[in-house]
């Protein structure tokens, strides 16, 4: 008699009564069964905001959820990756300024290369004397097409070597404040006029039309166009001091 009440009681479903140590795997299943709903299922929590300050019941099963979601679709948004990368890489670091965190591809200029101008190196001043085989006029248009692109004048000095006046002109054109001026402003031609150069007679009558006696020396200001500006056969020569020379010089230097 004990034995078929014994086989009855296996095989007796278990009843409200059942231990509460029995009922722990059907709670588990269910708690699973939550988790991955919440996981998986569409979120009500606006992009970008902060998550709830409550937490689910069991954390590790939402956070193991969420990286096997992530391991299952590694390429489900390739566009915000790399938007991401764009942004971190355009926003400048912190303590840089705004010019060095843009580009110039970013800004659509390029910096411009440093320039200097011709006119900022001292043109050459010649040599005492008047060299009668020179071509003065190669010599005359050399110096207004240079003198064009440097934005100096053109000093025309007519001349000879056997003439005091001229020799005492040229000790002041070598000293180093008159030799500045011409440097800076001038290109200087020296044309003789003491031999039988019937081509440098010509330049002078050219250059100086006004005819009669010539003094020497006969200083000629050309602008680059070549256009006389001054002409000390009609005016009369500054003195020829480095005083004289110098204020003569800086009038007619622009």
């Amino acid at each position: 008699m004990l034995r078929p009440v014994r086989s009855d009681l296996r095989t007796q479903p278990p009843g409200p009564g059942t231990p509460r140590g029995m009922r722990l795997p059907l709670v588990a299943a269910a708690v699973v069964a939550a988790g991955l709903t919440a996981a998986c299922g569409p979120s009500t929590q606006p992009a970008g905001s902060a998550a709830p300050s409550t937490t689910s019941a069991t954390p590790e099963l939402s956070a193991a959820s969420a990286a096997e979601s992530a391991t299952a679709s590694p390429s489900a948004s390739p566009t915000a990756s790399a938007s991401a990368s764009v942004s971190a890489s355009a926003t400048p670091r912190p303590g840089s300024s705004p010019a060095k965190a843009g580009s110039a591809a970013a800004t659509g200029t390029s910096a411009k290369p440093s320039r200097t101008s011709a006119a900022a190196q001292p043109a050459a001043v010649p040599g005492s004397g008047y060299d009668s085989s020179a071509d003065a006029q190669k010599l005359i248009d050399a110096a207004l097409r240079t003198a064009k692109s440097e934005g100096r004048m053109v000093l025309l000095d007519f001349g000879a070597n056997w003439c005091g006046n001229c020799k005492a002109a040229d000790k002041v054109f070598a000293q180093s404040q008159t030799a500045a001026i011409l440097g800076n402003s001038y290109r200087m031609v020296k044309i003789d006029i003491g031999g039988n150069s019937s081509a440098n007679s010509a330049l002078l009558r050219k250059y100086s039309p006004s005819g009669g006696t010539y003094t020497m020396p006969v200083l000629v200001v050309v602008s680059p166009s070549g256009t006389v500006r001054t002409d000390t056969h009609v005016t009369g020569n500054p003195s020829l001091t480095p005083e004289g020379i110098n204020s003569f010089l800086r009038q007619w230097a622009s």
